[in-house]
């Protein structure tokens, strides 16, 4: 099966401060979570992809947080400076790449502005946890595409085994 991953999940390192969110090197994560996720690389066709530099954000960046959910978004960095549109070209961007690819689901890493796709930061810059969608992980769901979080990974095997 054809998976869309978050970049920084794969050890890539394009988070905002320039470090990675690595699954196998998480030390929060059992031996058996990293297992199973090396399982899920090795036996399906792994796509790539971070929405926030494919929106032309740097590598660091300064971190950002949405203070809008609902249209018209609003994505803020803490420094104030506007970057929805980076955002939002970077989700139409995953969710180009789905299409072209056939992407049918996505492993996404929890709590982004971009990929969170159950809980976001609440926009303060104080590190509270809300429920909602980065940018990303709600075009992608709201055009079919099943996600997932890197602490949903049971829940992915699940899906992926009844496909």
């Amino acid at each position: 099966m054809k998976i869309l991953i978050s970049s920084c999940l794969l050890g890539e390192d394009v988070r905002y401060d320039g470090a990675n969110s690595s699954i196998v090197y998480n030390p929060s994560l059992s031996f058996s979570q990293k297992e199973l996720f090396m399982d899920i690389l090795c036996e399906n066709e792994i796509y790539s992809f971070c929405p926030e530099v494919s929106g032309g954000l740097s590598i660091p960046r300064v971190p950002s947080e949405i203070i809008s959910s609902k249209k018209p978004f609003i994505v803020k960095d803490k420094e104030d400076k506007d970057v929805t549109i980076n955002f939002l070209l970077g989700a139409k961007n995953a969710l180009d790449l789905c299409k072209k690819e056939g992407i049918k689901v996505a492993l996404l890493k929890s709590k982004s502005p971009s990929c969170g796709n159950k809980n976001i930061y609440d926009g303060t810059f104080s590190g509270k946890i809300i429920e909602g969608q980065g940018l990303t992980a709600k075009l992608l769901i709201e055009n079919g595409i099943e996600t997932f979080n890197e602490n949903e990974l049971e829940e992915l095997l699940t899906f992926i085994n009844k496909k």
